[in-house]
């Protein structure tokens, strides 16, 4: 299984926004650049956390977004769901498959991905942004480049 380059950007935008220390707004420019990304795929991935409520925006100048709640409360395997937008695996239906409704592989990937999922749901945003990749998140607000010789340091 491999998470969609919208899930990625999701994430991505969600753990950058986790440090707070820091006087001006984050903007959908800014993380761009940081992550050398494509803006106006941002654009439609920001709206989505908005939407959400994952995230609030602030238009116009001195405008920009932040999270909306504490990182402990943003659970991966609800973000990573809804991100992906809670599809199965495998659609049996289209194309028609001549095995529907005599194979158990739906079934099976089906409660794989629940699993998944479920184990997902063990860890929050606060999990995913500790440690080294809290120093790299700082480092890439700081300087705009994460110094990887600076991080091995830290392993």
């Amino acid at each position: 299984m491999q998470l969609t380059h919208f899930t990625d950007l999701g994430l991505r935008v969600l753990m950058y926004l986790s440090h707070k220390d820091r006087q001006e707004p984050v903007t959908i420019s800014e993380i761009a650049t940081k992550f050398a990304i494509s803006r106006n795929h941002l654009v439609k991935v920001v709206h989505f956390l908005a939407q959400k409520n994952w995230i609030t925006t602030t238009r116009g100048k001195g405008g920009g977004m932040a999270l909306a709640q504490d990182v402990k409360a943003y659970r991966l395997g609800s973000i990573i769901r809804e991100l992906e937008g809670g599809d199965a695996l495998i659609n049996c239906a289209i194309p028609p498959c001549v095995l529907r409704g005599n194979c158990q592989l739906k079934s099976v990937l089906d409660q794989a991905l629940s699993v998944f999922y479920t184990a997902l749901d063990q860890y929050t945003l606060h999990d995913a942004v500790g440690g080294n990749t809290q120093e790299a998140i700082i480092m890439l607000h700081r300087s705009g480049f994460v110094d990887h010789a600076k991080l091995k340091h830290l392993l």
